[in-house]
């Protein structure tokens, strides 16, 4: 998988008077089943989060409220997202780096991902991600 497997998808939306509803079918509207669900929120000001990257997880990640930044980074490019919207998730396959700040007071980011929580399938470190994904390159 590379950066350009990465993209934003544009969820459903129901629109109403009394109030927008967006829903998220498994299957219909994302490549991968849900396993777990988690989200962040009261992030300080100047904080980043995530700093690492996934040997196979998938997840697909949502501004339900503010906004942030999330750059990726397949070890050859980087991209940079702004979400802002609770329609739009930017859908991450395995073996990419994240890095995620620029959090606007009261953000909430929700992460639908494709398995439970397993420590083994972290990169951790930078480098260790860079010598999986970029193999013929000497890291230090």
């Amino acid at each position: 998988m590379v950066l350009n497997d990465c993209k934003i998808i544009e969820l459903p939306q129901v629109h109403d008077p009394r109030g927008n509803l967006t829903f998220i079918e498994a299957g219909r509207h994302l490549p991968f089943e849900i396993k777990r669900v988690y989200y962040l929120y009261d992030v300080p000001g100047g904080s980043t989060r995530a700093g690492h990257g996934h040997k196979n997880l998938q997840q697909l990640v949502i501004a339900m409220s503010g906004s942030f930044d999330i750059e990726l980074d397949d070890g050859y490019t980087k991209q940079k997202f702004h979400l802002n919207r609770s329609h739009y998730g930017l859908y991450i396959c395995p073996k990419i780096w994240r890095l995620m700040d620029n959090f606007s007071s009261g953000s909430v980011c929700m992460v639908l991902a494709s398995d439970y929580y397993d420590e083994s399938d972290y990169y951790r470190y930078y480098k260790d991600f860079l010598r999986a994904v970029r193999p013929e390159k000497v890291h230090e």
